[in-house]
């Protein structure tokens, strides 16, 4: 298939089968596609459907952005996962309210220096709210393009994913850019799919390479696989006697970095000792509960948490900016992280209040 017949080819097929009806696309303000291509970063539509509704009614504007508490954000974030992607947000907002009077630029240079924007995104807002002629190359479109004209290759390396931007380019037209973009992530997404991919169905059927070499799903090729590592983590699940559960806010980078948690122990570290350090109080009961794993894209990390119940005669600590008392029943507007969150709901569960 030559390169100027993919957008002839793909924008019939768009028309007639494509996605029109998603909320971003209803009214799509630079803005409104900003939040959802950030919130679509390694997640799927289904997922994001009601984060971005949420997010939406919360925050209607750029400016309502910028002006929100860190928690905020966060909170409406918690279970979304890769929450640098909420921090970067929220940056880049209060950016564009100082630097840009508010408005998301219509330089993709301007749009690439925001925090948490780069060049498929960037090419994304432009192109779908400004209707500009950008190549996108988002996870869709790089399986697309990588089945359609065979490019052998982990798309994570560099000389592959040069020559995935080069057909981004050539392939996306200088009219109809908005819909073809649309249409090059919905076939990914719909029909051009990692594993059982709909070849008879495809409007580039008839010209793609891999399907003509039957191996589609050869193309891309996936990352070189090797063995996670593993790491511990120790959390203080610390009950005061009035119920109530001791959260800690983690440094701002970092896993779960800016969000609310449970106090984080050495794993050598006797719970009593910490508590004494901590809280200048002992413990009248320490219990073990059942260690549960959590999978990040680099990492697994084992978390064992500990549930610790303070004595009556305990001396109040006061809440801060870094560290307070929250019944685990009403957490209230508390960025969370969704293992975080289980924890407190499997105590609230079953170890009433007392």
């Amino acid at each position: 298939m030559e390169t100027d017949q993919v957008a002839a080819a793909l924008l019939p097929w768009f028309d007639r089968h494509g996605r029109k009806d998603l909320p971003w696309q209803q009214d799509p303000s630079p803005y409104r596609v900003w939040v959802s291509e950030i919130m679509l970063q390694q997640t799927r539509v289904a997922v994001v459907l009601p984060y971005f509704a949420r997010f939406l009614v919360r925050f209607p504007a750029v400016t309502d952005l910028a002006a929100a508490d860190r928690d905020q954000i966060l909170h409406l974030w918690s279970g979304l996962g890769y929450y640098a992607r909420a921090r970067n947000l929220h940056k880049a907002a209060r950016l564009i309210v100082a630097d840009h009077g508010g408005c998301l630029p219509d330089d993709i240079q301007q749009l690439q220096a925001l925090p948490g924007i780069g060049r498929s995104t960037a090419g994304a807002i432009l192109s779908l709210a400004r209707g500009q002629r950008h190549p996108i190359l988002d996870g869709n479109a790089k399986r697309v393009l990588a089945r359609c004209f065979a490019v052998p290759g982990w798309p994570g390396q560099g000389a592959v994913l040069r020559r995935l931007w080069a057909l981004a380019e050539t392939c996306t037209p200088r009219e109809g850019v908005r819909a073809y973009n649309q249409a090059i992530m919905d076939l990914g997404a719909t029909l051009c799919t990692r594993h059982e991919p709909g070849c008879d169905r495809c409007p580039l059927a008839q010209g793609c390479l891999a399907r003509r070499a039957g191996t589609p799903t050869a193309f891309p090729e996936p990352k070189p696989r090797k063995d996670l590592p593993v790491r511990a983590l120790r959390l203080l699940v610390v009950r005061n006697p009035a119920g109530e559960i001791l959260l800690e806010r983690r440094a701002p980078t970092g896993i779960w970095g800016g969000l609310w948690s449970l106090p984080e122990c050495d794993p050598e570290q006797d719970a009593s000792d910490w508590c004494r350090q901590h809280l200048g109080a002992v413990p009248r009961r320490v219990e073990m509960l059942p260690v549960r794993r959590h999978t990040f894209s680099h990492f697994l990390l084992d978390i064992g948490p500990l549930r610790v119940e303070l004595p009556s005669d305990a001396t109040a600590i006061a809440d801060t900016d870094r560290a307070l008392w929250r019944d685990p029943r009403r957490p209230g507007t508390l960025g969370l992280a969704a293992p975080i969150a289980r924890i407190l709901r499997e105590i609230t569960n079953t170890h009433p209040t007392p």
